[in-house]
């Protein structure tokens, strides 16, 4: 597998992947994380032009995309019901998704992340069961509860050296 940043060639792609997963979590009992429309074509398109937004390539195709920033993000100023295992810089997964069939990208994907910061934060809805699993199986704990800019709440996890 070969992470590298996404552009405009590979928008179409990437919608659709968002599309898969935004059925996948619904079939898997979380229809609400990324409702009907998330994320939305003009965020992705502004992640690719702030080159913020990676694809993993496995054989000759996108496998998995995920943004990926080492950046304060201001909803994770306020945590609830826990506490961060560390502070200073860290880096942020957001929007990861997986191309249908695909196994193990999500995993090289964090793996990636996380050798180039050392401390890394990610948050997903509550009742997504399949994230939070494979954010335990990689070492991720939970810290406690944030709220995305629209108000909802997330469960948050991070990793540290």
């Amino acid at each position: 597998m070969e992470i590298r940043k996404a552009n405009a060639q590979d928008l179409q792609t990437i919608l659709d992947i968002y599309a898969h997963a935004r059925r996948f979590m619904a079939e898997h009992g979380n229809p609400t994380q990324w409702g009907s429309d998330r994320p939305p074509r003009s965020q992705t398109e502004d992640d690719i032009r702030r080159g913020r937004l990676y694809v993993c390539e496995a054989e000759g195709r996108i496998a998995c995309v995920f943004y990926f920033a080492q950046e304060e993000d201001p909803t994770y100023r306020v945590i609830e019901d826990g506490a961060w295992l560390a502070d200073g810089p860290y880096g942020v997964v957001h929007r990861i998704a997986s191309a249908p069939g695909t196994r193990g990208a999500a995993t090289y994907c964090l793996n990636w992340a996380f050798a180039r910061c050392g401390n890394l934060r990610i948050d997903t809805h509550a009742d997504n069961a399949p994230m939070q699993g494979l954010l335990r199986k990689l070492g991720f704990a939970r810290c406690g509860r944030i709220y995305i800019a629209d108000g909802s709440p997330r469960e948050a996890f991070q990793k540290a050296r």
